[in-house]
């Protein structure tokens, strides 16, 4: 699964997930440019793949804003010659809690990271894409967007929308060369656990969590990160469409 001579953007590369994400392609040959509101950790993630010999590099985006992705793109392509992987990992939720106490605000918040950040994606890659006859959007939804969780359900609809609309774009650029797919990961040992779970993180309540995944852990950033960089892969180049559960089990 070599993605040597290929460009990729990772958002929401800072920590978590989009870290390990960037980190696999990095070590797949792919030259990497790690996004992130959190540029100082965006830097650092930057900073640790250069040791390692690879090409990389980091800047502050805001997904929400199309200037802001539009800007990142263009700064991609000038700083890195190219584009070819664009991965929209950047997300966030609203902490697990009965579906009428999430506010205006936090509803707004969701949607916008996790929605409009792929409207404004779409509009900045895609034209790129197909003008160059290639291309591999890759978009980290979740589990929930399958099979809702309890106290999530806001935040569960935004990723089965991020499920439908990855679908309908592999469908429409489909003849263009551009392969659209994603991830579904089960929650996660990031630091967006204790909102997931709506309490705090000990090993009690871990337990619960852990009840629901036959093979009885959580998804780690690895787990996601080698999914990531087979769909990103030659080796993946029939799949358009797919929607990878990353889950132990979760949704059978």
């Amino acid at each position: 699964m070599q993605l040597h001579n290929k460009v990729a953007i990772v958002t929401g590369g800072a920590s978590g997930f989009g870290a390990s994400i960037a980190r696999r392609l990095g070590q797949r040959g792919a030259a990497v440019m790690i996004a992130d509101l959190n540029l100082e950790g965006a830097e650092r993630v930057a900073a640790e793949l250069r040791a390692a010999g690879i090409q990389a590099a980091a800047t502050a985006c805001d997904v929400a804003s199309e200037a802001a992705f539009r800007d990142m793109v263009a700064h991609t392509r000038q700083t890195l010659g190219g584009l070819h992987i664009m991965v929209n990992n950047a997300g966030t939720t609203h902490r697990n809690k009965p579906a009428l106490e999430v506010t205006e605000d936090e509803f707004d918040r969701v949607y916008r990271v996790n929605l409009k950040s792929l409207f404004w994606s779409a509009h900045s890659v895609l034209p790129g894409f197909v003008a160059q006859g290639e291309g591999s959007i890759i978009n980290v939804a979740s589990t929930t967007g399958v099979r809702p969780g309890p106290g999530l359900t806001w935040y569960s609809g935004s990723k089965a929308a991020m499920i439908n609309l990855t679908k309908g774009l592999a469908l429409e650029f489909a003849r263009a060369g551009v392969r659209v797919n994603a991830v579904n990961p089960m929650i996660g040992e990031t630091a967006m656990l204790g909102d997931f779970m709506g309490m705090e993180d000990t090993p009690q309540n871990r337990e619960r969590f852990l009840a629901r995944i036959p093979l009885g852990r959580f998804t780690r950033p690895d787990d996601v990160a080698s999914a990531v960089a087979f769909l990103a892969s030659d080796e993946a180049s029939y799949l358009t469409g797919v929607c990878l559960d990353v889950d132990g089990g979760r949704n059978i």
